[in-house]
């Protein structure tokens, strides 16, 4: 039973190469022959659909269209937005050739699609009867990251980005807002992530916006990892590319802008969240497989029985699969454990007598003895309460590594003994930001807007302005 999990480097000894175990011995990923770039195996690539469908059929509820826009973008264009390309340079990577041919001009393969939905924008809007404009497309983008990992950070990635056109600042800042609440619910009742929500400082927003709402994960070792953003642009992107629209007065104005996204980041957050060292736990609601189903031998009527009770779930839209391989039951038990169902269910010839089935949670390994009449009926409860402990469970640890620090001894202190979130005042000034990261290798994770502060800023003394996160980012 132990010969699939043996390779598994235990978490609490190495959390990086358990990671890199876990994705690889769950037949999530493999590596391809281009550096920094992964092929998503069939099993990780039902979970990221699982994610699609949820959240597009979100997305679609609040009115959002899908669109696609090239995956090219001319360097001109890129240029237009000076704070933008700077942000971007040092990860953009570049065409310079279309067949044999030099191009006239260098194209970048997308790292992002703010300029690309500009360009189009200009040419479509054109009164505020055209406004507002929702648009989301599904797309890969590609970032040259000089250090990968699965999920974490690839070369070439997939996501979503939304990108939005409004009449009004209060339409463009309410929308902005709309999407980071569809993304902190998804986290919390899908993915089972307790996060942080807050705004990222002058220092950490994204490149050529106003304002940048993040949503914080902390991953089981204590590390951040930022798992969504929403960005209000105000007007900036507009009058870069001067796009104008008729206002309700017949008056010239620029529209005012979103942007807002997630990736496959979210299925390396469930795993550093959620997964152990026997392998893969996943939750339920995000689960392309719920119950995997284990007939013990080769009777008949057991075979029978198995197939009879996939009809029942999959009749109730609980999916599930038959493990019919001529493996071991350890190596199946094994394998149900590294792969992360959130279920298996046992049958044996004994069993079969008795009118019994084993199921067992991946959550906790608990065994439960469960007569044939009450199968689906407990299979609902349980997936339920999986998914439920799984929340609690990593927002107890999540809660337990959040430390407050009231001057720097005591937050250098922390940083150095304890992995985790420290929650401070801060002056508001990035030297104090820069300080504490180049002294702590801590970052600020986002700025609590709806807390005051109650004290002096932790590095300078000085009087606090924010409540606000640091810790250490993936």
């Amino acid at each position: 039973m132990k010969e699939l999990v043996k390779d598994i480097t235990s978490r609490d000894i190495n959390f990086a190469d358990w990671y890199t175990d876990i994705v690889k011995a769950s037949d999530l990923v493999d590596y391809s022959s281009i550096k920094g770039s992964m092929i998503i195996r069939p099993y990780g690539y039902a979970i990221w659909e699982n994610i699609v469908n949820i959240l597009d059929k979100e997305f679609k509820n609040v009115g959002t269209l899908n669109v696609q826009m090239p995956m090219f973008i001319p360097e001109s264009l890129l240029n237009v937005e000076k704070d933008h390309v700077k942000g971007f340079a040092p990860e953009v990577a570049w065409v310079t050739h279309g067949g044999s041919e030099e191009l006239e001009e260098r194209l970048c393969i997308r790292p992002t699609s703010e300029v690309l939905f500009c360009d189009h924008f200009k040419k479509i809007v054109k009164s505020y009867r055209d406004l507002p404009l929702i648009y989301n497309q599904w797309c890969t983008i590609v970032r040259w990251e000089k250090t990968t990992r699965p999920f974490l950070r690839s070369r070439e990635i997939l996501w979503q980005e939304g990108h939005t056109m409004h009449a009004t600042e209060k339409e463009a800042l309410d929308e902005t807002i709309k999407m980071l609440k569809i993304y902190e619910n998804f986290q919390r009742d899908y993915l089972a992530l307790p996060v942080i929500v807050g705004k990222k400082t002058d220092k950490e927003k994204f490149a050529g916006a106003d304002v940048t709402y993040t949503i914080e994960a902390m991953m089981y070792d204590g590390v951040a990892l930022q798992n969504g953003t929403s960005h209000y642009f105000g007007q900036g992107f507009a009058k870069a590319f001067n796009i104008e629209f008729l206002n309700k007065e017949n008056k010239l104005e620029n529209p005012y802008q979103t942007s807002w996204g997630v990736s496959t980041r979210m299925i390396g957050a469930i795993i550093m969240t959620h997964s152990d060292d026997h392998g893969l736990v996943l939750p339920p609601k995000i689960a392309p497989i719920k119950v995997n189903l284990i007939p013990i031998g080769n009777n008949e009527n057991v075979i029978n029985k198995i197939n009879e009770i996939k009809d029942l779930l999959e009749h109730e839209n609980i999916t599930c699969n038959i493990n019919n391989s001529d493996k071991t039951p350890g190596y199946k038990f094994a394998d149900a454990e590294v792969k992360g169902y959130p279920i298996r269910l046992e049958l044996g010839n004994r069993d079969f007598k008795n009118e019994l089935v084993t199921l067992v949670r991946r959550d906790t390994l608990e065994k439960i003895d469960v007569t044939f009449d009450n199968i689906v009926n407990t299979i609902k409860e349980l997936l339920e309460d999986i998914q439920n402990n799984l929340y609690n469970k990593a927002l107890t640890r999540r809660n337990s590594m959040i430390y407050t620090a009231s001057d720097y001894a005591e937050f250098k202190d922390i940083a150095q003994s304890k992995p985790g979130f420290i929650k401070v005042n801060w002056c508001g000034n990035v030297a104090c930001e820069d300080k504490i990261k180049d002294e702590t290798g801590l970052k600020s994770r986002c700025i609590i807007e709806d807390e005051q502060t109650d004290g002096n800023c932790v590095c300078c003394g000085k009087l606090g302005k924010h409540k606000i996160y640091f810790g250490k980012q993936y």
